[in-house]
């Protein structure tokens, strides 16, 4: 199963309260099909406690649409649940407000990077537009005189 595929069969499942664990999870969501797997990633602070939110992977797209239809908003030991399509896991290095500089991280790197070829034309035409030494006064003569020219009749 493709990762675009995988991520529509997913359900993202807020609102979870402490007490739910992944067997209670698995089954007040099995009756809407067949499910791959269940998710719910644990605080770091404490590893027996949850951070209120898990994901469930159906076999089809169908059912996590019927899940989502059906449990949103449905009460879960004492919590209502907030049930919808789980969104694409962010890229780690692409992240804004990334502890690392855009131009650290290896993506930029790599759409930014400048090739050995580039780097020898552009020292190339550096170098010819020295070689010409134009002086950069020239054609500035005359323009000593500042204020209107006065009116030759």
């Amino acid at each position: 199963m493709s990762d675009t595929t995988r991520v529509k069969c997913t359900v993202y499942v807020g609102g979870l309260d402490n007490s739910v664990t992944k067997a209670v999870l698995h089954q007040a969501f099995v009756p809407f099909g067949e499910i791959i797997e269940v998710n719910i990633p644990s605080d770091d602070r404490a590893s027996e406690n949850h951070r209120g939110f898990g994901y469930v992977e159906f076999e089809s797209q169908e059912d996590a649409l019927a899940a989502i239809d059906n449990m949103d908003q449905a009460l879960l030991a004492g919590r209502i649940l907030n049930v919808a399509p789980a969104k694409p896991q962010k890229d780690v290095g692409n992240i804004l407000g990334s502890k690392v500089a855009v131009w650290e991280q290896e993506n930029w790197i790599r759409k930014y990077e400048v090739s050995e070829e580039d780097r020898a034309a552009a020292e190339q035409a550096k170098t010819e537009a020295m070689a010409k030494a134009v002086d950069p006064m020239q054609g500035l003569e005359g323009l000593d005189v500042a204020g209107p020219k006065p009116a030759t009749e």
